[in-house]
């Protein structure tokens, strides 16, 4: 371990009077478990250890040199014996730097296990994916990971780690708790601390939570994480326990999922992507898609795009998310592509139906002509569908078309969408001519 908590026992003969003093180190954790937050720099340790106490009065020193752990923070509570177990209070002395003592009133002799809760910063975690679509790009396997990344000053060994999705709101940042000279300012004495800071308190219910989420998992299968529902978060448990060593990240796997139904498609519109083809990828997060247990925390996915039996893949794109509601639908942006190309010409235009304030006098409406020819090729090996938006500088419009298209509908007021499918290595051509109308022109036309 890079740095260790230093906790002693000392015993103490009398309530005042020091007789022999006996310094032992406590045993290592036996557990330790990591809830990290992933909106707030803050992480919930609890740990587990073995105080050996003798009857009478005890005091245990607590030491966090180098750590970001908020003093203010620190709890202790017996997990057996509690009825002869007096955990009375918490004190820092003064003119000593990152070291709290806690008064133990004890009414026997030996082991007894405690667990010790505290708040640190310098943990955090963020989600990402990869995304491998079949050759037929029809389903795809979704695997979620999470990296777990440690500037907290601590090593944390065979931790259980939890993480938390959603908003948490504090009055104080953990680090700069955890920085202060003092716990609470500058000493003038002795300070005492008997009961939890509100921020433990307020941890602690997620805590709680935890728990009734935790469970008993085989170590020889693949590590997962459960989640479940908590208010206003949400709870991730990863399975197992991990070592994350102080200034290192480690990739955790989140989940696993194989033949996701997918949608491919292709948009074009010169207004938003200039000339080239976007694709997109989209699935829902429910139950016919083989998710929907709980929301998705956003991220970034990669896509890949399975080639061959043997199993080599070819990069098709990537895209960040934000949070994916349960039963939510999601639509990927994987960037521009050149196999699909969408080639729009225009081949006539010209003005007509004048209208005049008077005879003689000036121009109060005409009507503009335009026709396009529009030309679709898809040089991929699997079929395409492709949706083209056509915008026009007025709201005020007719439409004629003919020629190789599946689909035309009105977007909104000024745009029109195309939507073409096209088989494996095909094209497709077709013309549409839009009038739109203009000044006085526009009232004839709303009649």
């Amino acid at each position: 371990m890079k740095r260790i908590f230093i906790l002693l026992i000392i015993a103490v003969v009398g309530c005042t009077a020091y007789g022999k003093v006996d310094l032992v180190t406590l045993p290592s954790r036996d557990t330790v478990q990591l809830t990290i937050y992933n909106s707030a720099d803050m992480t919930l340790v609890r740990e587990s250890r073995a105080l050996t106490v003798k009857e009478g009065a005890n005091k245990l020193q607590f030491s966090w040199a180098n750590t970001l752990i908020d003093p203010t923070s620190l709890e202790m509570l017996p997990k057996a014996n509690a009825d002869r177990i007096d955990i009375a209070d918490l004190t820092y002395p003064p003119r000593v730097r990152n070291l709290g003592l806690w008064n133990i009133k004890s009414g026997i002799n030996g082991r007894v296990p405690v667990e010790i809760t505290y708040l640190t910063s310098g943990l955090s975690w963020r989600a990402f994916y990869m995304g491998t679509l079949t050759e037929d790009e029809k389903t795809m396997r979704l695997q979620g990971y999470v990296r777990v990344t440690n500037n907290s000053g601590e090593d944390y060994e065979n931790a259980q780690t939890r993480l938390i999705v959603g908003k948490v709101h504090i009055l104080d940042q953990i680090a700069e708790l955890a920085r202060r000279q003092w716990p609470y300012g500058r000493p003038e004495g002795p300070i005492t601390l008997g009961v939890p800071a509100p921020q433990i308190e307020a941890a602690s219910r997620v805590l709680k939570a935890a728990d009734r989420a935790a469970g008993i998992y085989a170590k020889d299968e693949l590590k997962e994480i459960r989640k479940e529902g908590l208010s206003e978060y949400f709870l991730y448990t990863i399975e197992g326990t991990e070592t994350i060593e102080t200034g290192w990240s480690k990739r955790l796997i989140s989940f696993d999922v194989d033949e996701v139904p997918v949608v491919n498609l292709y948009k074009y519109e010169q207004e938003r992507y200039g000339d080239s083809v976007v694709r997109f990828l989209s699935f829902a997060n429910d139950e016919k898609h083989k998710l929907g247990d709980t929301p998705i925390p956003g991220g970034m996915l990669k896509v890949y795009r399975s080639i061959d039996e043997a199993g080599h893949l070819s990069y098709t794109g990537q895209s960040a998310f934000k949070y994916i509601p349960v039963d939510e639908e999601v639509e990927l942006n994987l960037g521009p592509v050149a196999d699909v190309v969408v080639e729009p010409k225009l081949m006539d235009f010209k003005t007509e139906n004048y209208e005049f304030e008077s005879p003689g006098r000036n121009i109060s409406g005409w009507d503009e002509v335009r026709t396009y020819t529009i030309e679709v090729r898809n040089t991929r090996d699997i079929p395409a569908k492709i949706e083209i938006k056509r915008n026009f500088p007025t709201q005020y419009w007719d439409i004629s078309k003919k020629g190789d298209f599946d689909r035309f509908e009105k977007e909104d007021l000024d745009t029109v969408k195309f939507t073409i499918e096209l088989k494996a290595e095909t094209k497709k051509r077709f013309e549409y001519t839009v009038r739109t109308y203009h000044g006085s022109r526009e009232e004839d036309w709303k009649q």
